[in-house]
């Protein structure tokens, strides 16, 4: 079963995805108006069969939650949520631990902490 993991954020929206249990992390999409169409091509493309979002704690997991139940209507696959503590500061441990080009870090941490979140889940 093909795995589709976002770490949903205001500015971007990390992804990751698990084929044959194999994580991969993808590009980070912005959060903006064509952000719906992005996510339908990825999970065309990697027919996706299934999606878990990272959700936080305090007044960010209200707009997840409406983010989630948005996502379900459009798309119409079985989405959940997954608990995402410190998968950031996870990401940031790893990204750095393996030399990550630090210019890139902001367009690359967000599908990390999305690559977190999907380890949590499949593993």
């Amino acid at each position: 079963m093909n795995v589709l993991a976002i770490d949903y954020g205001t500015k971007r929206i990390g992804l990751a995805i698990a084929i044959n249990g194999i994580i991969e992390t993808l590009p980070a999409l912005k959060n903006n108006p064509s952000l719906f169409s992005g996510l339908k091509k990825i999970i065309a493309d990697h027919q996706v069969e299934k999606i878990y979002v990272g959700l936080s704690e305090g007044r960010f997991a209200q707009k997840t939650k409406v983010f989630v139940e948005e996502l379900s209507s459009v798309l119409q696959l079985n989405v959940e949520t997954v608990e995402e503590a410190v998968s950031t500061i996870e990401a940031d441990g790893i990204y750095l631990n393996n030399k990550g080009n630090k210019k890139k870090y902001q367009q690359k941490i967000d599908s990390v902490a999305a690559a977190v979140i999907l380890r949590r889940v499949i593993s």
